[in-house]
Formats: structure tokens, C-alpha cells, sequence
């Protein structure tokens, strides 16, 4: 028996059942009575992933489950093929590479970890689109990876009134934990860098990455960065301290000059390339004393190894 998704159809027609693999728990929901998504289209491509920009009420929801053996396609298969079932025509179903890798995950939302992970060399995404009777459509997204032996299920419900976005049961009372955002303050990893900043006080970059030991910084492009240069030169009063997190690999001392090092790269990033004051910007490092995810796993060690943007006071 698996856990059925309830999630209903454009118009209120009926409702697209999704049903998951026994076992499979819900670890974060995020609603939003309003919002504006671009539902991806087709593959990352020329600095862009093609989308449609839909607006309705918004649904977001990740799930974990025990799967070890498991591809990324075998966890989407049977999704796919209910989807289609419900009579969804699918508009883009592409693995890893095929996207755009890390430039099509960083430019589409995920979830943040330890809620929702996504090996950039093993995840499927599909969009699929749905039109009522009165021509508006609906939109549904599903995100799937498989990371150190867990699946990971993110979906995504775009629907046109708060009730047709609809709920979640599940059959053998595995739906666990879970966050539900209604808009008033977002969580520090995901919505909008500015909203975040201004509501949360803080925000994770969530699309800069750091391998364990090292301070390099990818070439990017780099989403965050672009929106948090963007955010400071509003106004020129606004200050932020970028923060390093690492994992607990190594001790206190090292790790702790080493998440410094990272954030005062991703300082210079800002900097050099969208001519960011110096004045605007300081660097500052954690180590490993603020973690967001277990370090027992390697997802969570990389969940740890991050850079927060953090809104100073301007007064």
C-alpha cells in the first residue's frame, strides 16, 4: 500500500491520486496563497531554462523514503505514468545532464536539505500541464533523485483556487513531519533572496558549493549571488555579513578559518564581478557550529558545507 496524493484537477474537475511507495515520509509542505511560477518547459539552454509563467494558488511538497537499489527513474515511473493517466500531457521529462545539471537545478525551486536533496548527477524532472473546461491550466512538477540510499520526491501544484490545490493522506500513517508556509515569513532557503532577507533575516545561498577542505568556488553563474547584488545596490545603506558553514570534518579551529575563507571567496565574488562596495559586505565563519543537516550522512555533510547571507542593521 502506498501513500495517495490528493491533488485536484484544473476547474475542480476531479483529483490527480498520486499514490507513493509504501514507506515514503513527508518532510516539509510549503502553501502559498498566491504566487507566480515558471514552469519549466524544456532543458536549460543559452543562460535559460524555457517556462511558462503560470500564477495560481501554490503547493509544494518533499518526501523521503528507504530505497536502496532504486534508480531516479524507477521512483519516477509510476509517478509519470499516473500523471499521464489523469490526463496531464507532459511537457518536459529529462535525467540529470540532460536538463542542464547544475544549471537547471539552481534555477528551478527545490526544497532546501535536510527536507529535500538532489544529487546533480542523479535527478529526473518532469512538468506536466492539465487545461480545464474554462481554458485556464494546471500545472504539476516532480522533482526525483536518489541520494545514499534514500529517495527524494518533491512535487509541485500549481492550481487556480486554495481548495483545488488540495491535501496529502497517507494510507499507512507515514506522512511525518512537516512545515507548512502560509507566506508570512519565509523559510532562510527558499522563496525570494529579498523576502527572505528582510523577513527571515538571513538566507541561504543555496546554489554555491564547496567540497570538503577547499574554498573554490564554482564559475557559475550563480542565481543567489546575482539576486543578492540586485538587493544591495537598492539601496546603498544595506549591509550583509556572508557566513561560512562547514562539516564536522577536521576540527573546530579549521574548520572554523575555513568557512571564513569561503565566505570572504564568495565576498570577492561580489566584489570583482557586480561591483559590490566593500563597505556593503563583511565574511565571517561558523565551522561547523550551526548545521542544518545530520553529519552521520554524506547528504547532510553537504547540506552543512554553505554560505548565509545575513541582513545587518542599518540604523
Amino acid at each position: 500500500m502506498g501513500i495517495a496524493l490528493g491533488l485536484w484537477a484544473a476547474g475542480g474537475a476531479g483529483a490527480l491520486e498520486l499514490t507513493l511507495p509504501q514507506g515514503a515520509t513527508m518532510t516539509r509542505e510549503v502553501r502559498r496563497a498566491a504566487e507566480a511560477y515558471l514552469v519549466p518547459t524544456d532543458v536549460y539552454a543559452d543562460g535559460q531554462i524555457p517556462a511558462i509563467d503560470a500564477e495560481g494558488f501554490f503547493l509544494q511538497q518533499a518526501w523521503r523514503l528507504d530505497a536502496p537499489g532504486l534508480t531516479s527513474l524507477q521512483l519516477q515511473r509510476p509517478l509519470r505514468r499516473q500523471i499521464v493517466e489523469a490526463g496531464y500531457s507532459i511537457m518536459l521529462d529529462c535525467a540529470a545532464r540532460e536538463c542542464g545539471g547544475f544549471d537547471f537545478r539552481f534555477n528551478t525551486p527545490v526544497l532546501p536539505a535536510p527536507d529535500m536533496f538532489v544529487d546533480l548527477r542523479d535527478y529526473r524532472f518532469l512538468s506536466a500541464r492539465k487545461e480545464g473546461d474554462d481554458g485556464v491550466s494546471d500545472y504539476v512538477t516532480v522533482v526525483v533523485s536518489q541520494v545514499s540510499g534514500s529517495g527524494y520526491i518533491q512535487v509541485i501544484r500549481l492550481a487556480q483556487s486554495e481548495a483545488a490545490t488540495g491535501n496529502l493522506s497517507a494510507e499507512d500513517g507515514a506522512a511525518g513531519p512537516e512545515t507548512v508556509t502560509t507566506g508570512a515569513v519565509p523559510d532562510a532557503a527558499t522563496g525570494p533572496l529579498a523576502e527572505r532577507l528582510t523577513q527571515a533575516g538571513h538566507a541561504v545561498l543555496s546554489d554555491l558549493d564547496f567540497e570538503t577542505g577547499t574554498v573554490s568556488l564554482g564559475p557559475g553563474p550563480h542565481p543567489s549571488l546575482q539576486a543578492l547584488a540586485a538587493f544591495l545596490r537598492e539601496d546603498p545603506e544595506r549591509r550583509v555579513a556572508l557566513v561560512g558553514h562547514t562539516d564536522t570534518v577536521g576540527t573546530l579551529e579549521n574548520n572554523t578559518a575555513l568557512s571564513r575563507r569561503r565566505a570572504a571567496a564568495v565576498l570577492e565574488r561580489l566584489v570583482s564581478e557586480y561591483d559590490i562596495p566593500r563597505i556593503q559586505l563583511e565574511a565571517e565563519g561558523m565551522g561547523y557550529l550551526a548545521p542544518v543537516a545530520s553529519n552521520l550522512t554524506d547528504a547532510g555533510r553537504e547540506a552543512n558545507r554553505r554560505v548565509e547571507a545575513v541582513l545587518l542593521n542599518t540604523e
